[in-house]
């Protein structure tokens, strides 16, 4: 209440007005604190509960207090250092992270924590800062991901301990000819019709390997924990033409698991068509969308199937081993690839550079789907958006390209699966054949 004078009728009157109380510096920075506080104890939690679990219930150099005050640290040396201190939050990052070091110097060798505890330390005390200067979304993500990564240290471990010496040199190769080779290679257009685009060759090699590798890395984490289910969508994503091998192989071997591993093969196929619809979309996203609605149309024979066999046996619910694929970044698959893509993309070009010669795309997709179904897409979907090849057209060879795959691979059922594998997955793929070639009418 603030005493004012005023004039009324000829009078002074004594009045009072009512004023908000004014906020105090400390005050504002009280929020702040609490929520630096606040965030600092979720990550000290997951470290406490990591090293709990890791170490047979030693805590590794901090816990849900000490991540506390470090992240009030950062938050606190912030304010101060906009006016009373500055320089106050380096010195306090230097300060944290010397403890840090002597700490770790002290620890005998066998127990001794690794760079992790010093990260999540220093960055928990940037958090504190982040939230002062009122960043609140960046204090908040970088917190959650200090959580995630120091909650996925056991399961990270096992992960990395199921890949082969022949997958890490593999992937090292294939990381170095990308990184260091690709920038090299010209991207120009070379050879008849200007077909041959080195550059853009092995682009497209990066992109169809990186999807392929997804699904390969996830196989080989998950490991035989994975469901049937899991398995195959993995499994389309990195080779369905593998995982229909493998899987027909072992319904032989296994006969009373049969429906289980056409559930495999035919959800792996199922995959196969989101892969190359993703892939084609990178390069022709009008194409990509296009082909949504009948790729929705040939996935329903296995959905559907999938669906029945689901709440029927519940086969994703017992353990699989994974089939044994190839890691799609060896060099000797990716450069097959290249020259796959190579020879079909000269093929198309040349086709489409003749109007009467136009009608013969539809069995080139046709052949080379049989074998890969991804080299064709690409091909086609590169060539142009509605220049070199219609929208149209594309659509249909596509179409065309995927059903022949179907038929490929119910071909490997037939001939090396089991009697019940061989019914059910010849007839669910014979469908999904069936709905591509009706897309090309009905879209």
């Amino acid at each position: 209440m603030v005493p004012a004078v005023r004039s009324a009728g000829g009078r002074q009157v004594l009045a009072f007005t009512f004023q908000p109380p004014t906020s105090s510096p400390v005050r504002e920075s009280l929020a702040p604190i609490l929520l630096s506080a606040c965030l600092g104890a979720l990550v000290g939690l997951i470290r406490q509960w990591s090293d709990q679990v890791s170490h047979e219930g030693h805590i590794d150099l901090g816990g849900m207090r000490t991540y506390s005050m470090w992240a009030m640290l950062g938050c606190v040396a912030a304010l101060l250092s906009e006016s009373a201190a500055p320089g106050l939050l380096v010195a306090v990052g230097v300060l944290v992270g010397a403890h840090q070091i002597v700490a770790m110097a002290k620890t005998p060798t066998r127990s001794r924590p690794g760079g992790t505890t010093f990260a999540s330390a220093l960055l928990t005390i940037l958090v504190g800062a982040l939230v002062y200067w009122d960043d609140r979304q960046a204090a908040v993500v970088v917190a959650a991901t200090v959580m995630v990564l120091l909650g996925l240290k056991q399961p990270l471990h096992a992960w990395t301990r199921r890949f082969t010496e022949g997958d890490i040199r593999a992937t090292l190769q294939f990381v170095a000819i990308t990184g260091v080779i690709l920038p090299l290679v010209p991207d120009e257009n070379y050879g008849p019709y200007d077909a041959f685009n080195p550059y853009k060759i092995w682009l497209l090699v990066v992109l169809i390997s990186g999807i392929g590798f997804l699904g390969y890395l996830a196989m080989r984490g998950l490991g035989a924990k994975a469901g049937i289910l899991v398995t195959g969508l993995f499994g389309g994503l990195a080779s369905s033409t593998a995982t229909t091998l493998a899987f027909s192989r072992r319904s032989r071997e296994d006969p009373g698991d049969s429906e289980h591993y056409a559930m495999g093969i035919v959800i792996a196929c199922c995959a196969m068509l989101a892969r190359v619809a993703v892939a084609v979309s990178v390069l022709n996203l009008k194409l990509g969308l296009a082909l949504v609605p009948p790729f929705a149309l040939m996935a329903f024979p296995g959905v559907g199937y999938g669906t029945w066999l689901w709440f029927r046996r519940r086969p994703g619910l017992a353990p699989v081993h994974p089939p044994h694929l190839e890691n799609p970044l060896s060099l000797r698959t990716a450069v097959k690839f290249a020259v796959l893509y190579a020879v079909i993309g000269f093929l198309v070009k040349a086709i489409m550079s003749r109007e009467r010669l136009q009608g013969g795309l539809i069995p080139l997709s046709f052949l080379s789907g049989l074998t890969d179904v991804d080299a064709i897409s690409l091909s086609i979907a590169g060539s142009g958006t509605g220049a070199a090849v219609p929208l149209h057209l594309a659509l249909q060879a596509v179409l065309v390209a995927a059903a022949a795959n179907s038929l490929t691979k119910a071909g490997f059922a037939v001939s090396l699966g089991s009697p019940v594998l061989r019914k059910e997955v010849s007839l669910v793929l014979g469908l999904t054949a069936l709905a591509g070639v009706a897309g090309c009418w009905i879209f």
